[in-house]
């Protein structure tokens, strides 16, 4: 029997009004203690090519994961800009005289599947299979890896694939403010201010540059595999070094140093009649692993980097302007930036950044109380030992501390660092980093509304704008 909408909603009614009076009468649980960490046992061995390996003895299923990172992102791109992805691309259209559908039928198999990613930094082809199948896998990733055909037949589908994707990327206006935002920070000579290829650029890459991609980046030396969960070690190690132990070390890996630029300077790029207006609004901060940069976390956790963050609930809860907006951290080698983004109602620009750098201001002023510091000091501990609590999170985690040379017990001791956080460290670091005369903004949107309110607003009044209108 099928009830009536009208007693769906009277049910619904009323389990609100029950939930509403027992939120009423309840009171905000304590804050508990910071949560403990203990990073599993870990080891690494180097090989005599540079090929470094690490193994993980995690967890209870018979399920092993195998990430092996190679130093050939995006950074290398060059003039060529997301040749990287091409080329991890075209990996995936066989290897060693093997299908596609083959190989993923094998590693199907094992009860897990391949999948290749590219980053900035680096390459990553992962599996997680079945313990048992642990050499097999590797043996299998080391093909993908070291004998990729590159099949002619298919690069034209290939870049052609490539090419819609940019191509929507561009027709987007979070992608174009992204690209605006890092070319300002990094320049767009370096390749962590390079964006979304111009267009038409794609059209002339060939299948001789992927090629010379992979002979210039792949390579031992620039390898580090991860292998974590439960499986034999004695196996998996000689299956490491039987698959890859006479592989050539290949060119050293060299990244460009980077300074990123500080403002006050601003990009306004026009969207006519757009409803919203998106925002990129950042400063460069202190490097991962510095004394700052744990104050940092907490500063941006508390600022706009958590659901319950100052900014999220004045500009998404208290005033409606913007549904996600958020707050983040982004490390790069030897440098890192804050970055506040947002989507915000056309009509409502001006006002939001009024309350943006109030936000701030308050922030730079003002000791937080303590319950909520405490709350975002314990809510970060949480979401680290969270991120911990699989395979995939410890791999990534040790692959940062190691693409930024950070101590071996960086990961140990996070959780400690980030108790240690003062309520008076965060208001230091808020009034030393985030100041309006340094910040880096771009606003994409409809400026015929906009833009005469943005010149004029007082933080921004010795900025540089740069505008289409000009």
């Amino acid at each position: 029997m099928i009830a009536s909408p009208m007693k769906w909603i009277a049910a619904a009614s009323l389990a609100l009004s029950a939930a509403t009076a027992f939120a009423q009468q309840s009171t905000r649980p304590e804050i508990g203690p910071a949560p403990s960490f203990e990073l599993p046992a870990t080891t690494t061995i180097e090989m005599d090519n540079g090929l470094r390996a690490t193994f993980i003895d995690f967890g209870l299923a018979p399920k092993v994961n195998i990430s092996v990172s190679v130093m050939a992102g995006n950074v290398f791109d060059g003039d060529a800009t997301y040749l990287a992805d091409v080329v991890a691309a075209m990996m995936e259209e066989g290897a060693g005289g093997e299908s596609p559908e083959t190989i993923a039928r094998a590693f199907a198999s094992m009860g897990g599947d391949m999948n290749i990613g590219v980053g900035m930094h680096a390459a990553n082809f992962s599996a997680n299979v079945l313990s048992e199948f642990g050499p097999e896998a590797i043996n299998r990733i080391a093909t993908v890896i070291r004998q990729p055909d590159f099949p002619e037949s298919e690069f034209d589908r290939i870049l052609q694939n490539e090419i819609r994707n940019m191509t929507v990327a561009r027709s987007q206006p979070g992608p174009v403010a992204t690209e605006a935002y890092v070319g300002l920070l990094y320049g767009e000579d370096h390749p962590y201010g390079q964006g979304i290829p111009d267009e038409g650029q794609m059209e002339g890459y060939t299948l001789e540059q992927v090629r010379q991609f992979y002979a210039d980046y792949f390579g031992a030396a620039r390898t580090h595999i991860y292998i974590a969960g439960r499986f034999d070690h004695d196996e998996m190690e000689a299956a490491v070094r039987d698959a890859f132990g006479d592989w050539e070390a290949g060119n050293a890996v060299d990244i460009p140093e980077a300074t990123p630029r500080t403002g006050p300077i601003v990009r306004l790029i026009n969207r006519p009649d757009a409803p919203q207006a998106t925002i990129r609004l950042g400063v460069p901060v202190a490097p991962i692993g510095t004394a700052d940069a744990y104050s940092l976390t907490v500063m941006n956790a508390l600022l706009g980097g958590s659901f319950t963050s100052r900014l999220t609930r004045n500009l998404r809860e208290t005033n409606g302007w913007t549904y996600s907006p958020g707050s983040g951290i982004t490390n790069r080698v030897g440098s890192s930036y804050w970055t506040f983004n947002a989507d915000i109602i056309t009509e409502h620009t001006v006002e939001a950044f009024t309350e943006i750098f109030s936000e701030i201001q308050n922030l730079q002023l003002n000791t937080p109380p303590a319950d909520e510091a405490d709350g975002m000091r314990t809510w970060i501990g949480g979401i680290f030992i969270l991120q911990n609590a699989s395979t995939g999170g410890l791999i990534a985690q040790l692959a940062n501390q190691n693409l930024h040379g950070l101590p071996d017990d960086y990961l140990a001791n996070y959780v400690d660092r980030i108790s240690d956080v003062s309520n008076a460290d965060i208001s230091s670091v808020a009034a030393e980093y985030l100041q309006p005369d340094r910040m880096v903004l771009v606003v994409v949107g409809d400026l015929g509304s906009i833009e005469d309110g943005l010149r004029a607003f007082p933080q921004l009044a010795d900025a540089e704008f740069i505008s289409e209108s000009d």
